[in-house]
């Protein structure tokens, strides 16, 4: 353990090209300057990738599963784990790289960032490529790499439970590509236990490339406390922030698909390829409807007072176990996005996409523009292997997720976004191919929500719905997405002081609002140097077409539509405050000598 409060001050470095493993030490200063989860892992990859255009795919790419201070303690909702890696599915409009792609970082709940800090690490990092398909086992000190052929193409329902019975151990904590990853379809997931998932930015595909299917660890310690009795006092407030409060029952009612209903009547919804942002059917497939027909459970990942996870069990030709969803994000972009209004249905393709490891939201994506091209006559049948992808078909959408996962036919080249798509069918298609820098867009629509543009166009990831609709909520997130903590208990007010004073608490450097925030502004920053050296210019930070020629038809935001002009001012107005070059993007010295950052 290193001399620093709240962290064991080592990443567990492994070499899947030579087959070992090491112990590295972390500077005490980047643990204080980045924290952990997605600023630490961004730190490693910056400090690994000495230069641009690294092919993502390449051995030399690192996979960095980074939890946060908070992980491994009692603190409420703290599950989170951030992957982060260079994006495989990202672009600039020009670069000198072939390879030149954004960074990728991607959250997911759970328990295994916690049980990594129980092995004593602060982190994983891997690089190289297995000789075969393998898995990694680290319980404690031990870390092995073992032949794991026997897996290949096993579906991540079925693998996740023969893979524990082949450990002999439940207490693994585990994460795991299905056939997606191992087929290098670049919007492929990370997979940890019944739908958690490093979903966005290619994740899979990554570790799809390195020929690792999945990682198993187990610990039996814990990092200690910079103040031990602040931490208590700290904690307590914490969970009464939390426990019993309405608030925190709402979430455990319907976790986020109570907003699929409201995003429609608001008019910020995802629907038909995002066309409209209200959908006349999403009371058959929101919150409510899920209650009373599908959940039959609640679930909550590590130390979480939430429990926004569910299951439960449909009937009919779609029937079967649901592991979970509707979420917001799942329910729209296979829902209201594709005009699907049947909840078996629906609960379907969620359940095979999380099977197959693909990524939910370019997905559904994927599929909405297709059903549009298909619409127009920009392209027929046989270019979609004989399958008639209406609005609304369920059985056309399971084809095409089966298409994509295999990448065979058709499913080849819509596994490559609906950028990559449009090129190819053209006709006029970019104006409504759903992405920014090759990233496809979540389900939040836009024509009337002009600042979640701005978060779209802006976000380190590409087209990113988390970042934060301006320069504060980006800084925040980016630092509340390096603590471990899950972001969604933060929207309540009382939670901000007690977590403050637990992350002093544990790591010893004390952080108030603005030193949390500086923190957050540091670590967008430095992702954006990375983008900006990889290519990405003001002319990358561009919404498709749509958002500013197709104005809503129905709904209470009917003739919404972004105007073109006042965007762009908003964006220049966003480079100065944020204290970067308004042609180029580049941040400028001063504000790098600010954040500490002019000597990287």
């Amino acid at each position: 353990m290193s001399g620093k409060p709240g962290y064991h001050g080592v990443i567990l470095n492994i070499n899947l090209s030579t087959g070992t493993s090491e112990k590295v030490a972390i500077p005490p200063a980047d643990l204080d300057r980045f924290v952990g989860g997605q600023g630490l892992g961004m730190k490693i990859l910056w400090d690994r990738l000495k230069k641009p255009g690294i092919n993502p795919l390449s051995p030399e790419n690192p996979l960095i599963f980074m939890p946060g201070p908070f992980s491994g303690f009692p603190v409420p909702s703290s599950s989170r784990t951030c992957v982060v890696t260079k994006s495989p599915i990202t672009s600039p409009m020009k670069s000198d790289y072939r390879h030149a792609s954004t960074v990728s970082y991607s959250n997911m709940g759970g328990f295994f960032g916690p049980e990594i800090r129980f092995a004593g690490y602060d982190g994983i990092v891997i690089t190289g490529k297995a000789k075969e398909l393998s898995y990694i086992v680290i319980d404690d000190d031990k870390v092995e790499i073992r032949e794991g052929k026997r897996f290949k193409g096993m579906r991540t329902d079925v693998f996740d439970k023969v893979f524990l019975d082949a450990l002999g151990d439940r207490r693994f904590k585990t994460v795991y590509i299905g056939p997606a990853g191992e087929n290098l379809v670049p919007y492929a997931s990370i997979l940890h236990t019944a739908g958690r998932a490093a979903g966005r930015g290619g994740m899979g595909c990554v570790m799809g490339s390195k020929n690792l299917k999945a990682i198993a660890v187990k610990g039996s310690g814990q990092p200690g406390v910079a103040d031990h009795q602040r931490f208590l006092a700290a904690l307590e407030k914490a969970r009464l922030a939390l426990y019993g409060t309405a608030y925190a029952k709402s979430w455990a009612e319907q976790g986020t698909a109570r907003a699929i209903v409201g995003n429609s009547n608001a008019g910020t919804e995802a629907v038909r390829n995002y066309r409209e942002g209200t959908f006349p059917e999403a009371d058959r497939i929101g919150g409510d409807a899920a209650r009373r027909d599908v959940w039959v459970r609640d679930i909550a990942c590590y130390c979480c007072p939430l429990a926004c996870k569910k299951s439960g069990i449909t009937k009919g030709k779609y029937g079967g176990i649901v592991h979970d969803g509707p979420e917001y994000e799942t329910g729209v972009m296979l829902g209201s996005n594709l005009l699907i209004s049947d909840m078996p249905g629906l609960l379907k393709a969620i359940t095979v996409i999380d099977d197959l490891g693909l990524d939910q939201i370019s997905t559904g994506n994927v599929i909405g523009f297709l059903m549009e091209a298909y619409e127009k006559g920009m392209i027929d049948r046989k270019f979609l292997d004989g399958i008639d992808l209406k609005w609304g078909s369920v059985d056309a959408t399971l084809a095409m997720i089966e298409k994509i996962a295999a990448r065979d036919g058709i499913g080849a080249l819509a596994g490559k976004g609906v950028r990559t798509l449009s090129r190819q069918i053209g006709k006029g298609s970019e104006k409504f191919a759903i992405q920014v820098k090759g990233l496809e867009l979540a389900a939040h629509n836009i024509q009337a929500n002009q600042p979640r543009g701005l978060s779209y166009v802006t976000a380190s990831r590409g087209a990113c719905h988390m970042s934060g609709d301006n320069i504060a909520m980006q800084n925040r997130r980016a630092m509340l997405d390096s603590t471990g903590m899950c972001f969604f208990p933060t929207f309540e007010p009382a939670l901000e002081e007690p977590m403050l004073a637990m992350l002093s608490a544990i790591t010893g450097h004390e952080y108030d609002k603005a030193e949390f925030e500086k923190t957050g502004e540091r670590i967008f920053n430095l992702e954006k140097l990375f983008n900006y050296r990889e290519g990405f210019r003001r002319a990358d930070d561009r919404l498709p077409d749509r958002f500013f020629e197709d104005a809503f038809t129905i709904g209470p935001k009917k003739g919404s539509v972004l105007d073109r002009s006042k965007f762009d001012t908003m964006l220049s107005q966003y480079y100065k405050d944020r204290g970067w070059d308004s042609e180029t993007t580049k941040p400028k010295k001063a504000k790098l000598q600010e954040l500490g950052l002019d000597s990287i």
